[in-house]
């Protein structure tokens, strides 16, 4: 009966004292809320707590509450899947005094609990308050004026089923893909109101400004009903009239009309109070209460889309549970915010509640900082929940969501867990009638369908004239999904005519503190390692991929090269914003060198002058040139939305690879350098360095510098290779040592013989006098190459201290994750992070990096060294990073080429939990096209040890 957005005048009424509370007098017409717990898991108060089973059972001493036990110590940890006949079904008993001022008993007094696992049974000095609640996710309250003692103590009492005696809902919400804990994990509160109050109201603001309320009361003296519309600062919206009203005993219906005001969307989200008050024949105020509200309207057009106030919307969504690694399901309105400023930061428009009603703070978080919601009721597969329970549960739900402006839809249920017979219940608690969706259904209007590979999304027959609308679409186990396959589904959905966006799978590792294991992060396997960030919050890859690619500021991919002329294409993705609400601005820079810690230099900043581009309009910008842009090494542009937010940073290299690192690079001829064979090996020697290499196959076997080793060898090494060497020559001279390795063409093109060299595979050494040595490969062409082409390295991980290199980073990519990385200088210290599993260090220190121009890698005993790179579009692998222990189908497990370090023209993709990389669209195939069979493919390496 209580609604989460109701506003209450919390003055200083109480003070604390132990587990006691002393009020002051309250006002007649004022509603009143007193906290018996905390408010969330950073403020929690210390019930009395008995644990029946498991740790820390069998005995009575405290809890903090609003808690999950599992988290405090108690009882057994259990994940969703778990079998039945295996599930301890604990029990927890709870007992707190709190004191009633003597005043409150002309009031009526009611208890709310904002979610319990899973049955709760209520005693109020040993009797109870109502039925035994059974669902963990619903609010609910009960009427205890008659079982109070007022101006004495009075003793709560609650007894908390971890299972319910429902086995519906034990399947719904225990049997899930989800950490399912026991206890009071919400807040707990009294409220206080007048004996003749409003009880609840449901409320239906359009965005043409008509309003229309059902105000549900006990008020049987009230004869007239007052609206007044303010601001959030209490200003008042002097265009407002009723045009109806309508009373019955219980009920009085409102028709109203609001002028002159701003609509509620994701991108604008505007929101009003609305105070109501009821009034006698006299004219006295029997009860007011204030409600937040949005003007938005929502219709979903069969055939068509999703419309939010007249604009067809595609959704950027992403599933939340509501969860904290330390907590549990307790959780806070600061992590709230937190989350949904993430979920903003990506680009994000929507979220959908999986799999149940969230936290109301979570709801009034997206109301304010403009989320679309998809609310859903919990269940999980077949068998649903039984009518008469869901039935309960429907209302509950809606009760308290209604008037949430961020809610446009409603779910019933997850995944074949949907009771038919529930469909038509939210309209009864609805006043906004909004729709009801199946999740991985063809339902209605809608195909929700899940995990759909790329091909089938794209010519689904059967369905083709249901709105496309998967609430789940790329599933992010580990590192696959999420960011990899994304642009090409987006692409495609963008582009569908009835296509409405979707949701990825999920937001965040559900990685709980295990308190019986040490405090270990346990994602319980495979199961719940699903997230763009990690356990606290921590950024994968993914993250910024998904920001690249859901921008709403679309700018097509640009390469800056000779007779650039400034011009960019741009898109407006945004639904409601023109782009010139949007500023951007263009940074020409120059990076510091390998030897220094300064910063990045901006040779000249400059304000972009976006198009005034209305929603899906498109067009150009212009980069100034006016000055030496030339001279940079990069091209950056930042967009900035127009509450403040960055969009986007995008990146351009303005200088190829070879002409950067020639500022970098001197080849001067300092000391001498002399060369011998030895024992089947080459040795170059010069004033502090000596190199040997293997004179079989030109392979670098060792590397000495200044009397110490530097552990850089076995390389370079063809992958894919397996010619045969014609020849193998040594050349020496005052200022070089050249090695020159050819080989036999066993693969020979049909005018091979007139260019044997030229396509015949080469690597070719130079060492120079100072230490610095050169190295030059060509890699006979192949048009269409699955394998790996490049070369590779040894050197031991255990030496590996970090890594500063210029080229995209700072994490790294696969072939159909590309985008969401910059072009600049980064440094990343060494770690063994398994994406989603362990260590939780982002970014990952192990994997390819593209657009590589240098490197410097550090070693842990002073035996690092610096490779330039000067051939374009070369990737750089390091390492390779450890798979994932639960990795079942080895779809998020890469492969990686022998060796330690290598230097490559193709990289390969990176799949879900449910599909292979070549069911996600054209970047995640395999083949790479090269071209000419003719032309060699080259790297040009420059190391200096």
């Amino acid at each position: 009966m209580h609604q989460s957005t109701r506003t209450f005048l919390l003055f200083a009424f109480g003070l604390f004292l132990g587990q006691h509370t002393i009020f002051c007098q309250i006002h007649d017409a004022q509603t009143f809320r007193h906290y018996l717990s905390g408010t969330g898991k950073d403020h929690t108060v210390n019930w009395e707590f008995f644990c029946s089973d498991g740790r820390n059972s069998g005995k009575w001493s405290t809890i903090a509450v609003p808690s999950c036990w599992e988290l405090q110590g108690y009882g057994h940890y259990n994940y969703g899947k778990d079998p039945f006949e295996e599930r301890v079904n604990e029990y927890g008993l709870y007992k707190h005094s709190f004191e009633v001022p003597a005043d409150w008993k002309n009031k009526v007094v009611e208890i709310t609990f904002e979610g319990v696992m899973t049955d709760a049974e209520v005693r109020i000095n040993g009797q109870l308050a109502g039925p035994i609640h059974q669902g963990a996710f619903y609010e609910f309250s009960y009427d205890i004026s008659e079982l109070l003692s007022y101006g004495a103590e009075n003793v709560l009492e609650v007894k908390v089923n971890k299972a319910s005696a429902n086995e519906s809902i034990n399947h719904a919400e225990r049997q899930a893909d989800f950490w399912i804990f026991g206890g009071i994990y919400r807040p707990v509160y009294l409220e206080v109101l007048p004996k003749q109050h409003i009880s609840r109201v449901a409320i239906d603001a359009q965005a043409s400004g008509e309003l229309n309320l059902d105000i549900f009361t006990t008020a049987k003296s009230a004869r007239s009903v007052q609206l007044k519309l303010q601001d959030l600062h209490g200003n008042d919206h002097p265009y407002l009239s009723v045009d109806k009203t309508e009373q019955t005993p219980t009920k009085w219906t409102v028709s109203a009309t609001a002028t002159g005001i701003k609509t509620w969307d994701a991108e604008n989200p505007n929101l009003y109070q609305l105070v109501i008050s009821l009034h006698d024949k006299k004219g006295n105020t029997l009860h007011t209460t204030t409600e937040r509200i949005g003007f938005r309207s929502v219709e979903v057009r069969d055939g068509d889309g999703i419309y939010v106030n007249g604009q067809a919307i595609q959704f950027k969504g992403v599933n939340r549970h509501s969860f904290y690694p330390s907590s549990g399901r307790t959780t806070s309105k600061a992590l709230s915010i937190a989350h949904a400023l993430m979920i903003k930061d990506m680009n994000m428009n929507a979220v959908r509640m999986s799999h149940y009603p969230p936290d109301v703070h979570f709801l009034d978080v997206c109301d304010s900082l403009g989320l679309f919601v998809i609310d859903e009721v919990c269940t999980w597969h077949s068998p649903h929940l039984d009518t008469e329970v869901g039935e309960k549960i429907v209302k509950e739900t809606v009760v308290r969501d209604v008037n949430h402006p961020s809610i446009l839809l409603w779910a019933n249920g997850n995944e074949t867990g949907w009771n038919t017979e529930l469909d038509d219940d939210y309209a009864i608690w609805d006043i906004q009638q909004r729709e009801v969706i199946h999740p991985w259904n063809i339902f209605g209007k809608m195909n929700t369908m899940h995990y759909p590979q790329y091909h089938v999304f794209a010519y689904d027959a059967y369905a083709k004239d249901k709105i496309y609308f998967p609430t789940e679409f790329l599933h992010g186990l580990y590192d696959g999904g999420h960011g990899a396959g994304l642009e090409d589904y987006w692409q495609q959905m963008w582009d569908l005519p009835n296509g409405a966006g979707g949701f990825l799978w999920d937001f965040a590792d559900e990685a709980v503190v295990r308190t019986d294991q040490d405090g270990r992060l346990d994602t319980d396997g495979n199961h719940a390692a699903d997230g763009i960030v990690g356990p606290y919050g921590e950024k994968e890859a993914s993250y910024f991929t998904i920001k690249e690619v859901w921008s709403p500021i679309y700018i097509e991919d640009r390469y800056i090269r000779e007779g650039f002329t400034g011009i960019f294409r741009v898109e407006n993705r945004y639904h409601f914003t023109n782009l010139s609400e949007c500023t951007m601005t263009s940074q020409w820079v120059k990076y510091p060198g390998i030897a220094t810690d300064s910063e990045s230099q901006v040779l000249v900043e400059s304000r972009v002058k976006l198009p005034a581009l209305e929603p899906l309009e498109k067009g150009t910008f212009e980069v100034d040139l006016s000055h030496n842009w030339q001279a940079a090494d990069a091209l950056h542009l930042t967009a900035t939305d127009k509450h403040g937010m960055e969009i986007f940073t995008w990146t351009y290299p303005v200088q190829m690879p070879k002409e950067l690192n020639t500022e970098l690079i001197s080849h001067e001829a300092k000391g001498k350098i002399k060369s011998k064979v030895k024992g089947g090996t080459i040795l170059v020697l010069g004033d502090n360095f000596q190199y040997t290499f293997s004179h079989e196959t030109g392979i670098l076997l060792k590397v000495e510098k200044d009397g110490n080793e530097i552990p850089f060898n076995n390389g370079p090494i063809i992958l894919e290779h397996t010619d045969q060497i014609e020849s193998l020559e040594v050349n020496p001279t005052k200022d070089q040592v050249e090695i020159k390795v050819v080989y036999e063409m066993t693969d020979k093109s049909p005018n091979w013989a007139s260019h044997k060299e030229l396509s015949a595979d080469i690597i070719r050494w130079t060492v120079y006098p100072d230490g610095l040595l050169d190295l030059h490969v060509e890699i006979k062409g192949k048009k269409i190459v699955e394998g790996f082409k490049g070369i590779t390295f040894s050197y031991p991980e255990s030496e590996v201290a970090g890594m500063k290199w210029l080229g995209d980073g700072p994490y790294r990519v696969w072939r159909n994750r590309m985008k969401g990385t910059r072009f600049q200088v980064w440094e990343n210290n060494y770690n063994n992070t398994v994406t989603g599993e362990s260590g939780f260090i982002y970014p990952e220190f192990k994997g390819y990096f593209s657009s590589l121009y240098w490197a410097q890698v550090k070693g842990n005993n002073d035996n690092g060294f610096t490779v330039y790179c000067h051939s374009p579009h070369t990737f750089l692998r390091m390492l390779t990073p450890q798979p994932p222990s639960k990795d079942n189908k080895d779809r998020t497990t890469v492969n990686f080429p022998e060796g330690d370090i290598s230097f490559l023209k193709n990289i390969p993709p990176i799949g879900t939990k449910f599909q292979d990389p070549i069911t996600m669209g054209p970047q995640g195939h395999s083949e790479n096209y090269f071209g000419n069979d003719d032309d060699p493919i080259v790297i040009e390496l420059t190391f200096e040890f």
